[in-house]
């Protein structure tokens, strides 16, 4: 079992089983949602067990963003919609202790990484076109400001 908190400690996370290992994300959306690329690692619904004062936020038509409403801690993003009861939850590490040791197992929109984050490994580094051929994904245009 991981056990994590936002930053104030209000919202508190039990994990009972998870992948241990991370993806990042260097897309616009996900970069200003964290401030930097985004780290997650994914773990089933039914495993994920969160209590606190948590806000949600539909970040397009597929996905919500849920963050602590005192501090803004972020904390996880998962798809919505039509069958998505089961949708796994894609956690931020930074809540979780025992999440210090995954490693990358993969980068996506890579070629839009910022130069002061190169992630050091042997892993796939999924392009902006190869990802966008496979998965549904939020156009530049709909982001404010891209």
């Amino acid at each position: 079992m991981m056990r994590g908190r936002c930053l104030c400690g209000a919202v508190t996370l039990e994990v009972r089983e998870a992948s241990p290992v991370l993806s990042v994300c260097h897309c616009d959306m996900c970069r200003r949602w964290a401030g930097q690329a985004m780290m997650m690692f994914v773990a089933p619904a039914a495993a994920v067990t969160a209590t606190g004062p948590i806000r949600r936020y539909a970040s397009s038509s597929f996905a919500e963003r849920a963050f602590c409403e005192i501090c803004g801690s972020a904390l996880w993003m998962r798809d919505t919609g039509e069958g998505a009861e089961d949708a796994v939850f894609e956690l931020l590490p930074g809540a979780f202790g025992a999440a210090a040791d995954f490693p990358i197992d993969h980068e996506i929109y890579a070629d839009r990484a910022w130069k002061a984050h190169g992630f050091a490994g042997d892993h796939p580094r999924i392009a902006r076109a190869e990802y966008e051929a496979a998965h549904r994904f939020v156009p530049d245009s709909a982001i404010a400001g891209a």
